[in-house]
C-alpha cells in the first residue's frame, strides 16, 4: 500500500487482514482455555500488541513518582496497588480482588487488617508476602510523597506471612480508598536500595519488580515497550491480559496524538482536545470515550475503556478485530 493512501482505507484494510486472521482460526480451540479466557476466544496474550499515544512518557517507572496521569497509565500496568477490584477482558463481568482480599478496621478505625492474596510472585520470582509490604510500608513512611498519601500510618505490622495490619494514629475511614492508589504500587523489596525499605530509593534499570500483567520490554526510541507477564496472577482467573504487548508513545499535542490514531499508529490517543474528539466523533471507524473536555480517542476496534477518568487497566482491553 503507498504512502498516499488515505488513512480510512488503510485502516479498513487492517480490519479486513485482521478478520481474516481471525476467520482462520475460528477452529482453533473450543472450551475454556488453561488460561480463562472465554470459549472460541484467545488466551491471554494472544491478541497482538496495543499502541497507546500520550503527551509525554514518564521519565521514571518508579509507581511512587508517577504524579500525572501519563505516568500512572504505565506504571499502573506494571505495578498494582494492594487494594482494587479487577474484571477480565471480553465482556466478562465477574469481579474479583486484587493483591488484598479483605481489610478489616478496629471499631475506632485506627487498625486495619489486611489479608494478602496467596501465591503470588513478583516479576523477579519474589515471593509477594507480608515482608514484601512491610518494605513498601516503610519506604513510604520515609517520603514525603507516601506519607501524603497514607497521612497518620506510623507502622505497619505482621502477624502472620499473609497477613499486615496498618497502625494509624487517628481514625482513617477510607484507608482501602487510599491504599488503591497508583502511586502506592507495590514493588518487589529487590528494587529498593536497601530492600528493608526504610529511606530506600527506587532501583531503576534491574529486573522487571511488579506484580502486575506486564513488565518492561527492551524498548525502542520514543517508546516505552511492556510485554505480557507469563506469571500473572491475574491470568488462570480469566483477567487477562488480551495483548501480548502494549506501546507507549509519546505525541505532545493533541493533533499530534489524533494522527497517531488517524493514521493506525495508535489505538488509543489520551487525551484529545474538543475539536479532536470532534473529528473522531465524526469518523466511522474511531470512537471517542468521555469529554469534551479530556477524552479519549481510540480505535473503533478497542473495547474495555470505559471513562477517561480512572487509569486503565489494560489486561483487561482487548480488540474486536482480533478478538470476536
Amino acid at each position: 500500500m503507498s504512502s498516499t493512501t488515505p488513512p480510512a482505507i488503510a485502516r479498513l484494510a487492517a480490519l479486513a487482514a485482521a478478520a481474516a486472521l481471525m476467520a482462520a482460526c475460528s477452529g482453533c480451540g473450543s472450551g475454556r482455555s488453561a488460561e480463562g479466557s472465554p470459549p472460541g476466544l484467545p488466551a491471554a496474550g494472544a491478541g497482538g500488541t496495543l499502541a497507546y499515544a500520550m503527551p509525554s512518557l514518564p521519565r521514571t517507572l518508579d509507581p511512587l513518582a508517577a504524579t500525572g496521569r501519563a505516568e500512572q497509565t504505565v506504571t499502573r500496568q506494571i505495578y498494582e496497588p494492594l487494594v482494587e477490584s479487577l474484571t477480565g477482558p471480553y465482556g466478562e463481568t465477574q469481579v474479583h480482588p486484587g493483591l488484598v482480599l479483605t481489610a478489616k478496621p478496629s471499631p475506632d478505625r485506627t487498625v486495619w487488617a489486611l489479608t494478602l492474596r496467596s501465591g503470588v510472585r513478583f516479576q523477579d520470582g519474589t515471593p509477594f508476602n507480608a515482608g514484601a509490604v512491610l518494605a513498601n510500608s516503610r519506604r513510604w513512611t520515609s517520603e514525603p510523597a507516601g506519607r501524603s498519601l497514607l497521612p497518620h500510618l506510623f507502622a505497619v505490622d505482621a502477624p502472620r506471612p499473609d497477613e499486615v495490619r496498618f497502625l494509624l494514629d487517628a481514625p482513617v475511614r477510607d484507608l482501602p480508598r487510599r491504599l488503591a492508589s497508583p502511586r502506592l504500587g507495590i514493588v518487589s523489596p529487590t528494587a529498593l536500595l536497601p530492600q528493608s525499605g526504610k529511606n530506600a530509593r527506587f532501583r531503576a534499570g534491574g529486573p522487571p519488580s511488579g506484580t502486575g500483567p506486564f513488565q518492561e520490554a527492551p524498548g525502542q526510541g520514543g517508546r516505552i515497550e511492556l510485554s505480557r507477564f507469563a506469571g500473572w496472577w491475574g491470568s488462570p482467573l480469566g483477567l487477562g491480559p488480551a495483548f501480548a504487548s502494549v506501546s507507549f508513545l509519546g505525541g505532545r499535542s493533541s493533533a499530534q496524538r489524533l494522527q497517531l490514531l488517524q493514521n493506525g499508529s495508535a489505538q488509543v490517543a489520551d487525551p484529545l482536545d474538543p475539536p479532536d474528539l470532534r473529528t473522531v466523533a465524526a469518523d466511522p471507524l474511531l470512537d471517542t470515550v468521555g469529554g469534551p473536555g479530556a477524552g479519549i480517542g481510540v480505535d473503533g476496534s478497542v473495547r474495555g475503556i470505559d471513562s477517561p477518568r480512572a487509569i486503565p487497566l489494560l489486561s483487561r482491553v482487548w480488540l474486536t478485530n482480533l478478538t470476536g
